[in-house]
């Protein structure tokens, strides 16, 4: 039975496929390329079917999604800071755009009789107030989901949940979430992902901050080492091939859930490190091997000050834990970098 990848030509999606191939399972990709490419495929030794397809729109979403057994949700509406903020609409934009997405694949799956659903929701459902307080870790346990006792009847022993998710994005993919849990017929695992990085990723100037100071530290001193805030802001960062590891274990984990299941899987997907942005600017210079004079400019937004996943669960529950280091794993994409920016002639 075939298995589809929504987001596929992204930074996870591609992976994902890659990953999927080496299975020897069906796969099809499905995207509209506004920011995954073929050439994210490519880069990566991919070759599978795949259809164009603007899932905001509910009939060509039903006719892509039918006859697929099993669907990887990772198509979204996201970017980098500049993109989900520097617009008067961008946050309402992100929120109508996301929320119509997943509807619509929530309603195709339903209607087509898909069986297993991976949602990609992320770290942006947790509350942003506590996102910026230093040293802070997230469990699942903090947002429990619409079938829980504190979202059903809340009580004395059951209080409501904080919810203040980030942005449209945040909102969008908490009810996202929320629909997915009250799904009945359809077997559904959550992934809340962290800061995900690896080969394949923009290198454009609206990239994350991982490719964004790879380019610059690529590029220098044609383009100056600047780092967007003082450094201090903390993140957690997980190689690519450790989040595809988690996210198919969690299709394990799901396909062993009774289709009657009311109550889906959720699980952080994280590194459980949190890394100051000065010491990733730090090891990337190092990689480099240059003279690199890091700049910081506080003048610039920098979105939360510590997003760190509490990975237990994830742990217990799919026996899974990430096997590449922070250090490795930004070798192996720096090289990458250099020679897809050596290629383009940005170098």
């Amino acid at each position: 039975m075939q298995t589809l990848v929504t987001g596929g030509a992204g930074l996870i999606g591609s992976h994902l496929v890659r990953q999927l191939l080496q299975q020897s399972r069906e796969v099809m990709v499905l995207d509209d390329f506004s920011r995954g490419s073929m050439k994210t495929l490519s880069y990566l030794g991919v070759n599978t079917e795949y259809r164009e397809v603007d899932l905001r729109n509910y009939e060509d979403t039903k006719r892509a999604i039918n006859g697929a057994e099993t669907l990887f949700h990772l198509a979204a509406r996201v970017g980098s800071l500049e993109y989900l903020h520097w617009s008067e609409n961008a946050e309402l934009n992100a929120l109508i755009s996301n929320l119509t997405i997943d509807s619509n694949v929530l309603s195709a799956c339903l209607e087509t009789g898909v069986k297993k659903l991976i949602y990609a929701s992320s770290v942006s459902v947790y509350p942003i107030h506590t996102q910026y307080q230093l040293g802070v870790t997230f469990s699942e346990e903090l947002l429990p989901l619409g079938t829980d006792p504190q979202f059903l009847s809340p009580s004395p022993e059951f209080p409501p949940p904080n919810i203040n998710p980030e942005g449209g994005y945040g909102w969008a993919k908490l009810m996202g979430e929320l629909a997915l849990s009250w799904a009945r017929g359809l077997k559904v695992g959550m992934a809340r992902i962290f800061n995900v990085y690896g080969e394949g990723e923009d290198l454009g100037e609206t990239a994350h901050v991982v490719p964004a100071l790879l380019r610059k530290a690529i590029r220098y001193p044609k383009e100056d080492f600047i780092v967007w805030g003082d450094g201090t802001q903390t993140r957690d960062f997980l190689y690519a091939s450790d989040c595809i590891d988690a996210l198919i274990k969690l299709e394990q984990k799901v396909s062993e859930l009774n289709k009657a299941a009311f109550s889906p899987i959720v699980i952080n997907i994280g590194s459980d490190v949190p890394v100051p942005i000065s010491v990733l600017a730090e090891k990337i210079v190092e990689i480099s091997g240059k003279e690199i004079k890091i700049k910081y400019d506080p003048t610039k937004p920098v979105g939360p000050l510590s997003r760190t996943a509490d990975v237990a669960r994830a742990k217990k529950l799919l026996g899974w834990e990430p096997r590449v280091s922070l250090d490795e794993g930004l070798r192996y994409t720096y090289r990458w970098a250099e020679k897809v920016l050596s290629e383009v002639g940005i170098d």
